[in-house]
């Protein structure tokens, strides 16, 4: 349980640096998102092959080639979406933003399978608007591409709940963390090259401190965040896990001051508390 527990808050940390590494990379948003999941992607076959030789085999990728595929397509739009929002809104903003996607996980329940949620939701959904606005308030007294940057982080919870989706319907069918993880970053990659390329960005790093940037993005933030958490979820509540990862957004907040001297408005401040509470209280209400 401690351990599991030291992982979670270790995975939600280094996931909470991917938005620096994105500010520092010196390639575009989408070449960053691309290489994020290319450099990944040898470290996680690699991790799936070690794991894979100890275990029993589990269904082969291609049984569940349609919503891995899914996954990949959504894991891609989020990754997209998110590295373009970091550039215009605020670390803060952009990362509090993309976690509105468990409410959107519910409201797709409820439109797609009729899943009524309880009233408690609806409160937490309430509140995390009322956040988002002051959120929003905040950014159009930055600059209006602040606003921009804003709707792109909610492009991302959108697709982000598209991938959390798909993803438990593949682990639902019994297919293996670590062939989920390896599977679908492949997915992401081979999508996310040829946007890349044809939107003009700089793909290629300008010397040896760039590739460092992209590799802590891929390796610590992807890679480790990712597989820490996973390793977490297996051993802990879920309730309690999905409330413990809120520290992500907090702790992504903290860097972005620390780190690239990013300042916090009180009204920003308070916005994200109401954000955070409301995720809160959804999540409560959607179990």
């Amino acid at each position: 349980m401690n351990l599991a527990l030291v992982a979670l808050f270790a995975g939600a940390t280094c996931i909470a640096l991917s938005p620096i590494w994105v500010r520092l990379a010196d390639v575009g948003p989408t070449a960053s998102a691309f290489w994020r999941v290319a450099l990944a992607v040898p470290v996680l076959w690699a991790l799936h092959a070690a794991s894979a030789a100890r275990a029993a085999p589990g269904p082969a990728p291609r049984a569940h080639l349609g919503y891995l595929a899914a996954a990949g397509v959504a894991f891609a739009g989020d990754l997209a979406f998110w590295h373009w929002s970091i550039q215009y809104t605020s670390v803060a903003n952009s990362t509090l933003l993309a976690n509105l996607a468990t409410i959107f996980v519910t409201l797709a329940a409820w439109l797609l399978w009729k899943q009524r949620p309880r009233r408690l939701f609806l409160a937490g959904l309430a509140a995390a608007l009322a956040g988002v606005a002051m959120l929003v308030r905040t950014s159009l007294s930055f600059s209006p591409s602040a606003l921009l940057g804003d709707a792109l982080g909610v492009v991302t919870a959108m697709f982000y709940a598209w991938y959390l989706l798909s993803v438990k319907e593949i682990r639902d069918r019994g297919t293996a963390t670590l062939q989920l993880m390896a599977v679908t970053t492949t997915i992401t990659a081979a999508l996310l090259l040829p946007v890349a390329l044809a939107s003009g960005e700089t793909l290629l790093p300008q010397g040896p401190e760039g590739w460092l940037v992209l590799l802590g993005l891929a390796w610590v933030s992807h890679s480790a965040g990712q597989g820490l958490i996973a390793y977490a979820l297996a051993h802990l509540p879920a309730a309690f896990s999905s409330v413990s990862l809120l520290f992500q957004p907090v702790m992504a907040a903290v860097f972005a001051w620390l780190l690239l001297g990013e300042p916090l408005a009180a009204l920003q401040v308070a916005g994200a508390a109401v954000v955070l509470a409301g995720i809160w209280i959804a999540r409560r209400g959607s179990q």
